[in-house]
């Protein structure tokens, strides 16, 4: 279903209530970003919502404005239970703190309770709030159903249901997870699934909870005009050279870096702490109080580059985020998106650098293609690209390949096993219990 709309220029034009506008206005926004301007309305009319669109665009507003516009409006004397009127599920604890935290924003003036849970902190703190009672529910699958589980969520009266990066909830797995908690609503709500990317299990999983939802597609797969992006074709052994000058030579006061791995996270971080950078690391491996600690000392100075994985950037919302650094290119293009789409946003501009060695070149060009645009590059003398890096990531993938190899030999019913002695039943029974 598709509904065509003339683009609303302010606010004010959308329909939202007089204590939301305030709200609005207490943060200084004045028109809404594409993907507000088509999505509040539709959602205002009560339809189901499919809508494309990547981090960075203001989504999170885009669904939290109209949602709590229709609690609020939908909601007489509710008495003192406050029930769960909307939930909110995200893949990753971050995100689910920044939706919390823009609903707390936007529902300053509302007589409505929400709260966030999330796994990797005490339980306990989250249970007392909820038998306190809450409206607008954010959370993320595991600590949900471990609520739900001891019974201290109950779903039965949610009205609206939001999937949020529905893309990175499949990749991370949660499939089975968004099944067991869409069983446990009631079949009348109202449904938003909101997705940077549509794979055909997303397209598959959006027929079996949406009803006749309207289709919304904001600037997906393209990069913002406010992001300078720029790739430094570098030797692999001397990435984190050039990454310790960009730094230091350019003053920069706050950057994002992004690699591969967590081990990759963690290695990088102690190598720019040797060269006298204030660094830390956050990543799935972290602690909530860890990654907690990490991020607000990144936004408030007293940490000067932030080094991440992937899962654990998403969801990262940091007021005027000046340099986002792809130490390495991500395996999927879209990731380069949403990577770069940490800065540039609410209007402000930034600069996205990529160190890019010889190896990476396929992963640049599909990058490139996605986006549809050729990245500038810029080769600094010194540190030129190291043409070997190409034989020695072949020779990686090709020892890789013949240890899968081996492995699935080894666990083949086929495979050659040694002769054993035999033995009796009781002696292999006292070999297990020793």
């Amino acid at each position: 279903m598709s509904i065509e709309r003339s683009f609303e220029h302010s606010f004010e034009a959308l329909g939202l209530s007089a204590e939301l506008l305030r709200a609005v206005a207490d943060q200084g926004y004045t028109t809404p970003t594409p993907v507000q301007a088509k999505s509040i309305p539709v959602i205002l009319e009560g339809h189901d919502v499919l809508a494309g669109a990547q981090t960075g665009t203001g989504k999170t507003a885009g669904f939290t404005l109209p949602m709590l516009n229709l609690i609020q409006k939908n909601n007489p004397e509710r008495g003192r239970k406050h029930p769960i009127r909307a939930l909110v599920l995200t893949p990753t604890r971050e995100l689910a703190a920044q939706v919390a935290e823009s609903i707390a924003v936007y529902g300053k003036y509302l007589p409505l309770r929400s709260t966030v849970v999330f796994g990797g902190v005490g339980i306990n703190p989250q249970i007392q709030k909820l038998r306190r009672g809450v409206d607008v529910l954010v959370a993320t699958p595991g600590r949900l159903l471990d609520l739900i589980n001891q019974r201290e969520v109950d779903l039965s009266h949610i009205d609206f249901f939001v999937l949020d990066e529905a893309d990175r909830m499949l990749e991370m797995g949660f499939i089975h997870d968004i099944r067991r908690v869409l069983k446990m609503l009631p079949n009348k709500r109202q449904n938003l699934l909101f997705s940077a990317t549509f794979s055909e299990d997303i397209k598959r999983l959006a027929q079996g909870f949406l009803k006749s939802p309207v289709y919304i597609e904001v600037a997906r797969n393209k990069t913002s005009h406010q992001v300078t992006q720029v790739v430094y074709p570098v030797s692999k052994a001397k990435k984190r050279a050039l990454l310790s000058k960009l730094i230091l030579e350019g003053e920069w006061r706050q950057v994002l870096v992004f690699t591969k791995t967590k081990h990759g996270a963690n290695r990088l971080t102690k190598q720019l702490e040797s060269d006298g950078i204030g660094a830390a690391a956050i990543h799935g491996n972290k602690s909530q109080t860890a990654r907690t600690k990490a991020l607000q000392g990144f936004k408030d100075g007293a940490i000067r580059v932030l080094v991440a994985t992937d899962i654990a950037a998403r969801g990262l919302d940091i007021d005027q985020l000046p340099h986002v650094v792809n130490y390495e290119l991500p395996n999927v293009p879209e990731d380069y998106v949403h990577r770069i789409g940490r800065t540039g946003r609410a209007g402000n501009t930034g600069e996205a650098m990529s160190l890019v060695s010889s190896d990476e070149d396929k992963l640049l060009r599909a990058i490139e293609r996605l986006i549809r645009k050729d990245i500038a590059k810029i080769s600094l003398q010194g540190f030129e690209p190291d043409l070997n890096d190409i034989n020695v990531a072949e020779q990686e993938a090709q020892a890789q390949k013949q240890r899968r190899g081996s492995q699935q030999h080894r666990r083949s019913p086929n495979a050659t096993r040694k002769t054993r002695p035999n033995r009796s039943r009781n002696s292999g029974a006292r070999s297990r219990n020793a």
